[in-house]
Parts: C-alpha cells; sequence; structure tokens
C-alpha cells in the first residue's frame, strides 16, 4: 500500500545521495564512504516539508564544512520529476525539502484507490503472530482491568493485521489448578448453606464471597435440587465446579462479543494437564539439567536460568549478585503441577506446537515479576523466549463520577463489572478511553464518556465523520457529487488549512506502523483526534458550498478523503463511524 511520507523519505535521500555521485562524477567532492543519511519531518515545518542532515554527516569522511557540502548537492540536484518543488539550506548544513502539488495529489489518489485498505502495510507479510489478552478467571465476573486489556489487545491485534501480519486472537480459560479448587470448595458452601443453614456450614477463610457464588449455588440448586447433598465431596465439588464454569464462560464470551471482540481459539488449562503435555514439559527441563528435588518437590533453577540470561545481556556480576533471584516450583510434594508449570507448557505449546513466530500477552502490572521468569523458562527449553515472547503491562484503571473514585456498580451494589460498564456507557466509548496507552494508569470518566460536546474526544472524532456524511449527503441533494481525483485540479488546494489538511491524511499509514511497532494502539486514538481538529479546522476556513464549481470540487474530494481515513482509523480501534449524529 501507498506511503507517501516513507516515499518522500526514500526519494529525498536518493536525490542527496545521486548529487553527491554526480558531484563525484565531477570533481567537486571526493570519493569516500558515504552513507545515506535519514530524512526526517521537521519540527518547524515553516523551513521545509523533509530535511536531511546527510551533509552534516558526510562531513568528516569528505573533510569539508557541512554548508559548503550542502551548497554542492543543491548545485548537482534535479529535482525535475520529484515530489519537490525546491529545497535549500539551513542552519549548519541541512538540506530541507519542500512539496510539490505531485505529492500533495498522491496521497489523494492513494485513500480513493486504496480506500479502505488505506493506511496499511505489507511489513510484516509471512510472519504469525499470537495477541493473548483479558484471560480473565472463569470463576467471577469480568473486572476493569480486563476491560482494559480486552480493548488494548484486539486493538493491537488488528494494527499487527493491517501491518500485514497473521494474527490469531486467544483467550487461556484457567480452569483448573488452586483457583478452580477455591471456586469449587465456594460454591459447594454456599449449595450446603441453602439446605442446612448458614449457622451450620462454615465458609472457606480463603473462599470467593462475592455474590456470584451464591447465584451459582442458587442456580444449581434450583436445577438439581439437593441431590449432591450425601455424594461423594470429591464427586460434589467436580460437579459444582463443572456447573459455575458452563454458568460463567459463555457469559463471558457473551459480555466480550457485546464489547466487540470475538476470538480465534479459547484455550484450555485443563487440556494441557489431561494430555500429559505439563508433565512432559516439566520432564523436558529436567533433562535438560535445569531441575532438582527439594522437600519432595520439583522445582526450576530459575535463578541460574536469569543469572545467565543477564550475563548474556552485558550485565555485570556484582549488579547480578544484588538481585533477589529465586528458584520456582514446578510439581509440589503431593504431586500437583503448579500454575507456572502449565504456564511454561502452555508458551511451549504456542511456539513448538502451533509455530507462532512472535507471542504477545497482555498482562496487568502485577505480573511484572513473571515476565523475565517465564521467558527464561523458554530459552532453557531452547525456543528463545526472551526473543519471541513479548508482553505488554498495562496498568490500573480508576473509574470517576463527578470527581469521585467509583467501585461499585449503581444498578447491582456490587464491583463494577465488564457488563456493569457497558450498561452505563456505550460500547464504542469504552473500547475509546480503554484504548489508551497501555504502561500510564488511567482515569475513565463516566459523566465525560456521555457527553455529547467537543470535551469528549469519541463524540469530538465522530462527529467530524457524522458532518462530512452530512456534507456529502446535502451535496449530493443539490446534484453536486464527490469527483474523480483525476478531475481535482490540485493548484487549488494550495491554503495552508488545505495542505495541512492533505499532509494528515498521509501520517495515518505512519501511525499504524508505530502502533504495531511500539505494541500501542493509543497511536491511532491520538492521531484521529488530530485529524478531526485538521479537518475542522479545514472546515471552517474553506468554504465548500456556493463555490466556484473547481473549487467547490476540490474541497469536497478532499473532505470525502478525511471522511475515509476516520472510518478506517476507527474501524481498527473497533469504534463506529456514524453518519449522522
Amino acid at each position: 500500500m501507498t506511503n507517501m511520507i516513507q516515499n518522500a523519505k526514500d526519494q529525498a535521500a536518493a536525490l542527496a545521495m545521486a548529487a553527491y555521485r554526480a558531484a563525484v562524477a565531477d570533481g567537486t567532492l571526493p570519493e569516500a564512504d558515504v552513507k545515506t543519511a535519514p530524512v526526517e519531518i521537521p519540527k518547524d515545518t515553516a523551513n521545509g516539508d523533509f530535511t536531511t542532515t546527510f551533509a552534516l554527516a558526510a562531513s568528516k569522511a569528505l573533510r569539508n564544512n557541512p554548508r559548503v557540502i550542502a551548497q554542492t548537492l543543491l548545485d548537482h540536484m534535479n529535482l525535475e520529476g520529484t515530489y519537490f518543488a525546491s529545497a535549500e539550506i539551513a542552519g549548519p548544513g541541512f538540506l530541507n525539502f519542500r512539496l510539490n502539488d505531485t505529492w500533495y495529489e498522491g496521497v489523494m489518489a492513494a485513500v480513493e484507490t486504496e480506500g479502505e485498505q488505506y493506511g496499511t502495510s505489507d511489513v510484516l507479510k509471512g510472519k504469525k503472530y499470537m495477541v493473548e489478552f483479558v484471560s480473565a478467571n472463569p470463576t467471577g465476573p469480568m473486572h476493569m482491568g480486563n476491560a482494559r486489556g480486552g480493548v488494548l489487545g484486539d486493538t493491537l491485534a488488528a494494527v499487527l493485521e493491517a501491518n500485514g501480519a497473521e494474527v490469531s486472537r486467544e483467550f487461556y480459560v484457567n480452569d483448573a489448578g488452586n483457583q478452580i479448587d477455591k471456586f469449587a470448595h465456594s460454591i459447594e458452601a454456599r449449595y450446603l448453606q441453602l439446605i442446612k443453614g448458614e449457622e451450620n456450614v462454615p465458609f472457606p477463610e480463603d473462599g470467593y464471597q462475592g455474590g456470584d457464588i451464591r447465584d451459582l449455588a442458587q442456580g444449581y440448586y434450583a436445577l438439581h435440587g439437593e441431590e449432591l447433598l450425601n455424594v461423594d465431596e470429591k464427586e460434589r465439588q467436580e460437579k459444582l465446579a463443572a456447573y459455575g464454569l458452563s454458568v460463567n464462560l459463555p457469559k463471558m464470551k457473551t459480555d466480550l462479543q457485546r464489547y466487540k471482540i470475538d476470538y480465534d481459539t479459547w484455550f484450555y488449562e485443563s487440556t494441557l494437564h489431561e494430555s500429559g503435555y505439563v508433565a512432559e514439559t516439566v520432564q523436558m527441563l529436567s533433562d535438560k539439567g535445569w531441575t532438582y528435588e527439594k522437600d519432595g518437590a520439583v522445582w526450576l533453577k530459575t535463578a541460574d536460568i536469569m543469572r545467565e540470561n543477564l550475563r548474556k545481556a552485558g550485565k555485570k556480576e556484582k549488579d547480578i549478585e544484588k538481585l533477589d533471584l529465586k528458584d520456582d516450583v514446578l510439581r509440589r510434594a503431593n504431586g500437583f503441577y503448579t500454575y507456572f508449570a502449565a504456564d511454561i507448557a502452555y508458551h511451549r505449546n504456542k511456539f513448538a506446537v502451533r509455530g507462532f513466530d512472535k507471542v504477545i500477552n497482555i498482562w496487568g502490572a502485577d505480573h511484572h515479576g513473571h515476565v523475565a521468569r517465564l521467558k527464561g523458562a523458554l530459552d532453557a527449553l531452547d525456543l528463545n523466549g526472551t526473543e519471541r515472547l513479548d508482553i505488554v503491562l498495562m496498568q490500573l484503571v480508576k473509574l470517576l463520577r463527578d470527581g469521585e473514585v467509583v467501585r461499585m456498580s449503581k444498578r447491582t451494589g456490587k464491583a463494577i463489572s465488564l457488563s456493569d460498564l457497558l450498561d452505563e456507557v456505550s460500547v464504542d466509548a469504552a473500547r475509546w478511553y480503554f484504548n489508551a496507552k497501555p504502561d500510564t494508569q488511567m482515569e475513565f470518566d463516566l459523566g465525560l464518556a456521555v457527553r455529547e460536546d467537543s470535551e469528549n474526544p469519541i463524540y469530538y472524532v465522530e462527529y467530524a465523520h457524522a458532518r462530512i456524511c452530512s456534507l456529502l449527503r446535502a451535496m449530493e441533494a443539490e446534484g453536486v457529487t464527490v469527483p474523480q481525483q483525476s478531475e481535482v485540479e490540485m493548484s487549488i488546494l494550495s491554503g495552508e488549512q488545505e495542505k495541512a489538511l492533505i499532509k494528515e491524511l498521509s501520517q495515518f499509514c505512519e501511525e499504524i506502523k508505530l502502533s504495531a511497532r511500539d505494541y500501542d494502539p493509543s497511536h491511532i486514538n491520538r492521531y484521529l483526534q488530530g485529524l478531526a481538529a485538521c479537518f475542522h479546522r479545514f472546515y471552517g476556513a474553506c468554504r465548500i458550498k456556493g463555490e466556484a464549481p473547481a473549487v467547490m470540487a476540490a474541497r469536497l474530494k478532499l473532505a470525502d478523503d478525511t471522511r475515509v481515513v476516520l472510518r478506517n482509523g476507527l474501524k481498527l480501534i473497533g469504534v463506529d463511524a456514524p453518519e449522522k449524529m
């Protein structure tokens, strides 16, 4: 797909190098090992649209003043047939280029030709990615951290796809281990309390206290009565846990679909245990000499693995010794495998069995200490976890209403769940706000999220799209339709606001690349706010209706191109682009 910013950078770099070669050919500059210098967009575009430090970078090799080199390059540079109207020297030897109509026309032509594909690229083509996100314990409702992780994971997957990667979205269901055991004991206690009375059945000290556990016990009792009262305790707990999961998992899937999230795979932890894959993974670590037995348990030599990795990374020995590195239990003395052992096996499956080139997990910041340990364990299995596994750590969410922190739902009186949130604000607003920079703590203002004014960024962006759609309808009613790019007189779009808007349209391609590079899809939110603001300025300064036909046609085309890019950006973050508001 077309990226006119990259095209201009490549052309400016090629022009500088060609001018250097021409100067060498006529003896004006000496032959030397001169490399192509990067081309950037200056902070102040009054000095030019693109700039290169070629002359500065080459001054040592050419043993000459950068400004002299820059002038020589200009003397040997031919801009005919390029994107540039002129080039000039600035400061200590920067070479600045100014764009011509050809480049601006190229941006608008790319939007028209590529349509829904505009902004995408193939830089990750051939790469197989997995994004694992949410993966909430199925023992209770999804909370705000899950709500944030859901949007970050889903949107990150979308921007990776937009860069050409093959992407699989995955939810890891923790349906085994301690939390399911606690889940079973908790429902069992509430179930027996219904039959015998609360005062006669103690509730586990570490049990799940939520009202949802009572609801599950009552649900089972309503269907099956006292049939589990006198059965074996193990059988009772297994049946109650199975019932609880049969209620909670479909509810999770429904809530996530309501949130516009669909997974390619729901991967169950229990399958790893039942197939013997966890045991096999631990045995592989043992065979490689990375485990030992102590007090009847099997331990991973995590500290040794991490020391080795730190040494490879160039960490000094004295600094390594200061770290409080500890080993991890993989199999307890009672024969049960730990969550960490299952997690290693799960990630081994991602790489060794399913062949993903890169795996990205969206985790809460409280998992920080788990990152290096898991990567190290995969390294010990020769799976190169250090390079192939990336973890995006997201910070906490604060819900605010009227400046006050909100912890309880007005409707249920319980801790606010994802479902409660979506009853209060639109799905689009939730997705917009949660698609914030992952490594910063965020405040979600419930009042702001439902406001219909320019203070609410999602409303502001959606309104820009709807405003353009309204304009197009009004013009069509008068018999004026959007022209083809080939019919537009580009010299008309020469005003400051018009050029600024076309440049903003070109930036979309860069923002999609940056979102994938940084694992930060909030680039798209910031871009869309900037594009909406740029359009509103253009619309205020450049009249469309009532202008001369050629002017009206050119500006209407630019407005329609803006509509296309706003729609594409909103689609990336899973937000609707309304045609009316």
